[in-house]
């Protein structure tokens, strides 16, 4: 059987699906995580902070839906719940860790340029500004010499 071509630049291929997952943030500080080791889900709501326990529980599931993260229940009393990645979930361990080094290597690079972006945005606001209160006299003193 002759292997299927995907090709993530066309519109309607599916691995597009796959690209949104594994580029989204919570999957890929949740990959991080469970990279190390298998977690139990308290674990990785303190791990990853400012994720939410419903984003928490949407992403887990995507990436269990996805076969990317293995769901163990234990029967323990209480029931505890430890999430792992699965072998095709451990393939992204190693892209994932680019992506993380990378923004914490070039955030300072990342805000310096954006606050100039800002800074620049912002001087050519008040230049608009300064012209349309010059108009605006003008116009004044226009409508004053009739």
């Amino acid at each position: 059987m002759p292997k299927t071509h995907y090709d993530v630049y066309a519109a309607m291929c599916p691995t597009r699906q796959a690209l949104d997952r594994i580029a989204d943030k919570w999957t890929a500080l949740i990959v991080g995580l469970l990279g190390q080791r298998p977690h139990r889900f308290s674990e990785l709501l303190r791990g990853v902070e400012g994720v939410s326990q419903k984003m928490l529980t949407q992403t887990l599931r995507s990436l269990e839906m996805d076969g990317l993260v293995r769901r163990h229940v234990r029967a323990t009393v209480p029931v505890s719940v430890e999430y792992s990645l699965t072998a095709t979930g451990r393939t992204l361990t190693e892209p994932l860790e680019a992506i993380r080094s990378w923004a914490e290597r070039h955030i300072e690079e990342v805000l310096a340029a954006r606050a100039r972006k800002m800074e620049a945005a912002r001087r050519s606001r008040a230049k608009e500004e300064a012209r349309q209160i010059t108009r605006e006299r003008r116009a004044g003193l226009d409508t004053q010499a009739r």
